[in-house]
């Protein structure tokens, strides 16, 4: 009798089962399968009338010169004799040298950056041109002195092999101006025609010199990477300095489209990126040049975008990545789609361990002999 009790319970069951199913399909949208759509955006521009690699030479060509004009390039000064001094020589426990340097960028104004140079070297080794951000502790953050440590990039990176400049920006450290760290109105009366960008641009393609006279280096093997002002200037610098032949922007700023706070580039006070696009800007009219475009210079050397969507306006942020899979294209173009990475969190305006993990890999893999990456099976 139990059997057949059970035996009916089963069956009650089943049929309510089956019952729910049918009703849950009745609910759910049909779905067909079909082939992906194309993704548009307004950043097709960028290939717009570009259908092969020649035609994105020549096109290259007109986009570099756009760029020049942007940072005012042709308002830099003469480049002066480096007169490069060292004003202290450290051992880090017992892993690498760091030199405390200075060198001429403009006639009557010296530079200052730290250097760092691996113990026991047998060989010249790849070389990073690190940029720290908008702090106050400047480039001693970025050796690990004070501030944030998962910023101390030079420490970092030599502790993996790398020779490292880490140049201090022209509005800190050395060269705080009597109005505070990070304020630009001097250099702008010193020179009304140039930019700010253009003149750090100008100071970072000088620390690649000051990296080219070491014998310490491997003058093939240069990169660059930074954070905040350090990330943007980043991909500002290798697309000027074809030298660089492997960036990482992290957490880097914005484009001009799509962008509420697009006036922050050419803001009235403070840190002025371009100020003579300001006029326009206020009018509505953005520069004929925008970030895609300045970063897709940089093909076909190896680029690497790490940004969070939760860092700033969210909608414009996702527009970053729209941005970087038309930048995508450009390097599938002239066949080097290898080169070309993008990471997008949600840890806000930070470099986490898993960001610096991969920042450091693409850095190895682009940098170091292929045997330094390579994997091997177990004997």
């Amino acid at each position: 009798m139990k059997h057949a009790r059970w035996a009916v319970g089963s069956c009650l069951v089943s049929f309510c089962l089956g019952a729910w199913s049918h009703a849950e399909d009745l609910q759910q949208p049909r779905r067909l399968r079909s082939d992906p759509p194309v993704i548009e955006s307004s950043w097709d521009d960028l290939l717009e009338g570009v259908h092969s690699a020649d035609d994105w030479n020549r096109h290259r060509q007109t986009l570099r010169q756009r760029y020049l004009e942007l940072i005012r390039d042709e308002h830099k000064p003469e480049k002066p004799p480096l007169e490069l001094r060292i004003h202290e020589d450290v051992e880090i426990e017992g892993a690498y040298r760091r030199l405390y340097i200075s060198y001429q960028v403009e006639a009557d104004e010296r530079a200052h950056a730290y250097l760092g140079i691996p113990l026991g070297l047998t060989e010249p080794l790849p070389a990073i041109v690190a940029l720290h951000g908008t702090t106050a502790q400047g480039t001693r953050q970025t050796v690990g002195l004070e501030g944030n440590p998962d910023k101390a990039y030079l420490d970092h990176l030599c502790r993996r092999g790398y020779v490292v400049i880490a140049p201090e920006h022209f509005v800190s450290g050395e060269r705080i101006p009597p109005e505070g760290p990070y304020e630009t109105a001097r250099f702008h009366a010193r020179h009304p025609e140039w930019t700010a960008a253009g003149k750090f641009t100008y100071e970072h393609s000088i620390a690649v010199d000051v990296l080219e006279t070491r014998p310490e280096v491997n003058r093939h093997r240069i990169g660059a990477m930074g954070h905040s002002l350090g990330g943007h200037g980043c991909w500002l610098l290798a697309a000027y300095d074809e030298r660089i032949q492997a960036a990482v922007c992290n957490c880097g700023g914005s484009f001009f489209r799509h962008n509420p706070n697009v006036e922050a580039w050419s803001r009235d006070r403070w840190y002025v990126y371009f100020k003579p696009m300001r006029e326009k800007l206020l009018q509505g009219e953005l520069p004929p040049i925008d970030v895609h475009e300045i970063i897709a210079l940089i093909a076909p050397r190896a680029f690497l975008d790490v940004s969070a969507l939760n860092d700033g306006v969210p909608l414009t942020q996702r527009q970053r990545v729209l941005m970087l899979l038309k930048i995508a294209d450009v390097y599938q173009l002239i066949g080097k789609p290898e080169n070309l990475a993008f990471y997008v969190h949600g840890r806000g305006h930070a470099v986490p361990h898993d960001s610096r993990e991969l920042i450091y890999g693409f850095l190895d893999s682009h940098l170091k002999p292929a045997e330094a990456t390579q994997t091997r099976l177990v004997k």
